[in-house]
């Protein structure tokens, strides 16, 4: 008896797989190249005498379309690509630096040397200065300082508007550069091409 509350686990089938292929023709593509349309018992017939599995591939195609390989070749190739996709991909995060209106020098460009590699690694800056009791007073003394901040990452970063107080925080966002290719500037002409000198002839010898 299974225990209460715990349905019997279902039996894991491999969909698209061999008999499990609910169509009932395929564009079946053989190890040697071929591919034809034919009747999908058919084609698991060929796939089973050549040792191998039919598997559907394409199931939305007209017909579907199933290859004969080794199935557990196939799903370890299948799980290394969708491995290799993930680390192509870079999910941007927002890494946040806090300050105070009065931060010293030294805090200061330690905070910017950390934005920097954050957006050197791809991410989003955001730098907040918090105030506390009366400081809420001298608000724009924040303002400038996250302006000075932006001001000093320009070679790393865009600023994504305006410094914004909210409460007693005030915060801007910075978005990483673009790394741009080796292109002129927007509205300045290429380097003009330069011929290189050439040699005048040399005077007839004389006898």
């Amino acid at each position: 008896m299974y225990p209460r509350n715990f349905p019997p686990r279902r039996q894991n089938r491999r969909e698209n797989v061999n008999e499990f292929i609910r169509a009932r023709e395929v564009r079946a593509v053989f190890p040697d190249g071929t591919n034809e349309i034919m009747p999908t018992a058919v084609a698991l017939r060929k796939a089973q005498e050549l040792g191998l599995d039919l598997v559907l591939i394409a199931p939305t195609a007209v017909p579907p379309v199933a290859k004969a390989v080794d199935f557990g070749h196939y799903q370890y190739d299948q799980k290394k690509k969708q491995h290799d996709a993930k680390k192509k991909q870079h999910v941007v995060l927002v890494k946040e630096l806090k300050f105070r209106p009065n931060t010293d020098d030294h805090d200061y460009d330690f905070k910017k040397n950390h934005a920097i590699r954050f957006l050197q690694d791809g991410n989003r800056v955001k730098a907040v200065v918090q105030f506390r009791g009366r400081e809420i007073a001298h608000a724009d003394l924040g303002k400038k300082l996250l302006m000075r901040f932006a001001g000093d990452l320009t070679a790393y970063g865009s600023v994504e508007g305006m410094p914004r107080l909210e409460g007693r925080n005030a915060h801007i966002l910075i978005s990483p550069v673009k790394a741009a290719g080796k292109t002129a500037p927007a509205g300045q002409p290429p380097p003009a091409h330069t011929p290189p000198a050439q040699t005048p002839p040399a005077p007839p010898a004389q006898s």
